[in-house]
């Protein structure tokens, strides 16, 4: 599976932007998806993953309460919707999919900066 994430661009703290993650190659219905992020100098990290049925969720800790992770299977798309961005979310955002241990198809990332 190949995924392209998009939708990243500057903003002030406090605001919001929404990732978008177009996957192409082969349906996502059975993939559990993922979020990751690398800010620059720092290891990647994840951030956010939601299982194949769309039912269970999981985030980093950084995170809860102010990101939602959202799919659809039908358009094969996986959103990232980001609010009450701070400063320390600074970083390049990758969608992947599959084990998250051993995830595939990372694709460019997409930059978001939040400045303060």
């Amino acid at each position: 599976v190949q995924l392209q994430a998009s939708g990243g661009g500057l903003v002030q703290a406090g605001g919001s932007l929404r990732l978008s993650c177009a996957a192409s190659g082969r349906t996502i219905r059975l993939y559990n998806m993922h979020w990751f992020r690398q800010a620059s100098g720092k290891e990647r990290e994840f951030v956010a993953t939601i299982m194949w049925s769309g039912g269970s969720t999981d985030y980093t800790d950084s995170v809860k309460g102010r990101f939602t992770i959202s799919r659809d299977n039908a358009k094969n798309m996986v959103y990232l919707q980001m609010n009450s961005l701070k400063p320390e979310d600074t970083a390049l955002y990758y969608c992947a999919a599959g084990n998250r241990a051993t995830p595939v198809g990372w694709g460019q990332g997409t930059q978001v900066t939040v400045s303060s």
